[in-house]
């Protein structure tokens, strides 16, 4: 009999991050959730048929497999690892579903410009650091107001040195009052 109460335990969601993430990666799987989105039909469906079908095999019945998902931020939240392992996870299925939809070319360049964009953004951490900690609550600040203005936009996240430094400036700039 498969199982149906608890919760999964860590050994079994590892266990379905690894076998999701390898079986995502083989051709014949990438082609299966593709052609799902040519059927017009919703990729995550594939994937979470995918999920069950790794449950299946473990032992563990699909649907409560999947609603123990839904749990594990409840149930692991002070296990760091497997929260990022978790998140890892999260991703590749998003990622699976990405590339379905969008076609090896197009997703090959959304993932090349998603890397650009975490280089800049990681550039831009690293200089931040050099000012005070003040400084740095200022310029994420400015930040946060930019990418709000902008939809919460992906290149909104990035802030250019000239950039920085005006937000630097302006808070070192002495208030002229009228005598």
């Amino acid at each position: 009999m498969a199982q149906n109460t608890g919760m999964l335990s860590r050994d079994q969601l590892l266990h379905l991050f690894h076998s999701f993430a390898y079986l995502t990666s083989l051709p014949h799987v990438k082609k299966r959730i593709a052609d799902a989105v040519q059927d017009n039909q919703e990729p995550v469906a594939v994937t979470t048929a995918i999920q069950e079908e790794i449950f299946l095999e473990m032992g563990v019945d699909p649907n409560f497999g999947i609603a123990c998902l839904g749990k594990v931020n409840m149930a692991y939240e002070n296990d760091r690892d497997l929260m990022i392992r978790f998140y890892g996870f999260v991703a590749k299925e998003e990622m699976a579903c990405d590339e379905a939809e969008l076609g090896t070319d197009e997703f090959a360049k959304k993932m090349h410009d998603q890397h650009d964009l975490h280089t800049q953004q990681l550039e831009m951490l690293k200089y931040m650091r050099k000012f005070h900690v003040d400084d740095q609550s200022a310029i994420l600040e400015k930040l946060h107001e930019q990418m709000q203005n902008a939809d919460f936009g992906s290149w909104a996240s990035i802030m250019p040195v000239e950039e920085i430094e005006q937000v630097i400036r302006g808070r070192t700039m002495p208030i002229a009052r009228p005598n």
